[in-house]
C-alpha cells in the first residue's frame, strides 16, 4: 500500500560465468520452484512484461475516475506500472511469488466484540513487507547466480500491478473485490515479483471462477464497490484508516464500527476460503495482543507506548495520531458508556486528529446535558477542524432517547 521504490533491490548475476550453471529454459524454472518453495513460498508462477496490457488500461481508467482518493502516489508516473518495461526496459520475465498468511479464525468475529479493536489480519504480525523481501532477495540471488543475468526484486512498495500479474502467472485471479484469490488459498497471499533479464517459460494465466457470487460486495459496509471488479478507494475502510490523514468523513464513522486498522470484509466472506489454510510463517502470524486488543487500552497510548506495540508491525506506519483516531471511531460507535472517561481526557490531547475524533466519540456515547457541559471547550479551542467537530456534534448528535436506546442495544 506504499508508493515509490523503496522497496526494489538492484541485484546482478555474477559475471564470472564459470560459477553460472547452465540448464535448459524448462529444468531451471522446475529448479527455481523448488528453490522457492524451500524459502517458504507458497506459490509461484511466471509470466512475462506484455501480460498486462488490458489491466494497464483499467487501471487508467481507475485513475480518471478520482478512485484512488488521495494515494497521489499511484498516479505518478502510471506509464510505469501499466508496462513493466516503463520500470525496467531489460526485464524479460517476472516471477510471481506468494505466501499464505491464512489466520487462525474468522476475521469476521471480532466485528462483534464492540468494545474491542479490529486490525486487519495482515497487520496482526510481522511486516511482511521486511519478512517476504529477505526470502525474494535470497531468491533472486540464486537466479543470478545461475544464470549471470540482472534480476530486481518488488514487495509492494514500488510501481509494481502485482495483482493482475500474479493472474497473468497462473496464481490466481482478481476477484469482484479486485483482490487476488487462490483457489488453494482463498484470499490469504501475500505477493512478491522478481523482474529478470532471462527468458523464463510462462505459465498460463488463471481465469475469473467468481461466477455469479457478489458475497464480496453485498458485505461492504460503505459500498466501495460501484459495480464487479470496480473500487473506489474514497469509501474503502482500509483507506480510510489506513492512507487518509485527516478526520474520516462523518458519512462513513458509523460504517467503520471497531475496525481500527483495514477491513477484511471482502476477502473474509469469500466462498474460496472454504480452501484456505492456516499460514506456516511464524513471524506472520497474529501476536495475541493484537487479535483484538481493548479499545480502552489502546485509548491511552502515548508515542512511546505506540511505538513499543507495534514494533515490526505494518500498524506503525500511520503513526500514533491517526491510530488513535481510529479508536476514537471505535469507541465512538462501541455503545459503551464506560469508555467515555478515556475518550473525555483525548479532547485535551496535543494533536488535533485525536481531539476531533474525541469529540465524535463522546457525542455519541453521553447524555445531551454532560455532552453539552463538555462543550464548553469549545470556547478555548483554537484549531477549526476540530472546531467543526463540535459544531456539527452539537447540531447532529443523537437525542437522549436514540442514544439511550443505542447504549442499552
Amino acid at each position: 500500500m506504499a508508493g515509490g521504490g523503496a522497496g526494489v533491490a538492484h541485484l546482478c548475476g555474477p559475471r564470472l560465468l564459470n560459477q553460472a550453471v547452465r540448464l535448459s529454459p524448462d529444468d531451471l524454472k522446475a529448479a527455481l520452484t523448488r528453490e522457492a518453495h524451500a524459502l517458504g513460498f507458497d506459490s509461484i508462477g511466471i509470466t512475462g512484461p506484455d501480460a498486462i496490457a488490458q489491466a494497464g488500461r483499467h487501471f487508467l481508467e481507475f485513475l480518471d475516475s478520482g478512485g484512488h482518493g488521495d494515494m497521489d502516489w499511484l498516479a505518478s508516473s502510471p506509464e510505469r506500472r501499466t508496462d513493466p518495461r516503463g520500470l525496467w526496459n531489460g526485464v524479460r520475465s517476472i516471477i510471481m511469488l506468494g505466501v499464505n498468511y491464512g489466520p487462525d479464525d474468522n476475521p469476521l468475529d471480532v466485528l462483534a466484540r464492540r468494545s474491542h479493536g479490529a486490525i486487519s489480519v495482515y497487520a496482526q504480525g510481522d511486516d511482511y513487507h521486511d519478512v517476504i523481501k529477505k526470502r525474494l532477495k535470497t531468491l533472486a540471488r540464486w537466479l543470478a547466480a545461475m544464470t549471470g543475468d540482472e534480476v530486481k526484486v518488488f514487495v509492494d512498495t514500488a510501481a509494481v500491478m502485482e495483482k493482475p500479474l500474479a493472474q497473468a502467472a497462473g496464481i490466481g485471479w482478481q476477484g469482484k473485490h479486485t483482490n487476488l484469490v487462490s483457489r488453494e488459498f482463498g484470499s490469504w497471499l501475500f505477493l512478491g515479483a522478481i523482474y529478470s533479464a532471462t527468458d523464463l517459460p510462462r505459465d498460463i494465466s488463471d481465469t475469473d471462477h467468481c461466477g455469479s457470487c457478489r458475497a464480496c460486495q453485498d458485505i461492504c459496509p460503505t459500498a466501495a464497490f460501484p459495480a464487479p471488479y470496480k473500487l473506489d478507494a474514497r469509501r474503502c475502510i482500509s483507506y480510510l484508516t489506513i492512507e487518509n490523514k485527516g478526520p474520516i468523513p462523518h458519512e462513513f464513522r458509523k460504517s467503520i464500527g471497531n475496525r481500527i486498522y483495514g477491513c477484511d470484509d471482502c476477502l473474509a466472506v469469500c466462498p474460496w476460503n472454504k480452501f484456505a489454510q492456516e499460514g506456516r510463517e511464524q513471524k506472520l502470524a497474529a501476536r495475541e495482543a493484537l487479535r483484538a486488543p481493548r479499545l480502552a487500552d489502546l485509548a491511552q497510548l502515548d508515542d512511546p507506548a505506540f511505538r513499543a506495540l507495534f514494533s515490526k508491525s505494518p500498524v506503525k506506519r500511520i503513526g500514533r495520531d491517526r491510530f488513535i483516531r481510529n479508536v476514537l471511531i471505535a469507541i465512538g460507535n462501541s455503545g459503551d458508556a464506560d469508555l467515555a472517561e478515556v475518550a473525555t481526557r483525548l479532547l485535551d490531547d496535543a494533536s488535533p486528529l485525536v481531539r476531533g475524533a474525541a469529540v465524535w466519540a463522546l457525542s455519541q456515547l453521553i447524555g445531551q446535558d454532560e455532552f453539552a457541559a463538555l462543550a464548553l471547550r469549545a470556547d478555548a479551542e483554537t484549531e477549526s477542524t476540530v472546531q467543526q467537530e463540535w459544531a456539527a456534534a452539537l447540531t447532529t448528535s443523537p437525542h437522549p432517547e436514540e442514544r439511550t436506546a443505542r447504549l442499552e442495544g
